[in-house]
């Protein structure tokens, strides 16, 4: 019995693993930019929650919805545009 747990368990890391390595380079930098800014933008948001005025709350929320579509936008131009060529992501 616990054998046959240990290779289902086995077997879904290797899983894992595997689908972990289909990403290419620039899809891992893309994703490494969007996780960046989602924990910048959850900086804000716990900032926001404790902020003594609703202005600086708000403002703050603002803040991370920014931080957020601004790691959107770069992780999907460095999906889209080659980096050899110049194009938006400047890479």
């Amino acid at each position: 019995m616990m054998k046959n747990k240990m290779l289902v368990l086995s077997a879904a890391a290797g899983l894992i693993a595997l689908s972990a390595c289909n990403n290419t380079p620039r899809e891992q930098a893309a994703d490494n930019i969007e996780a960046n800014a989602e924990n910048v933008a959850d900086s804000y948001d716990a900032a926001a929650s404790n902020a003594v005025t609703p202005a600086a709350e708000d403002a703050l929320e603002n803040k991370a919805e920014a931080v957020r579509e601004e790691g959107k936008a770069k992780a999907e131009d460095m999906r889209k545009h080659d980096p050899d060529t110049n194009l938006h992501n400047g890479m």
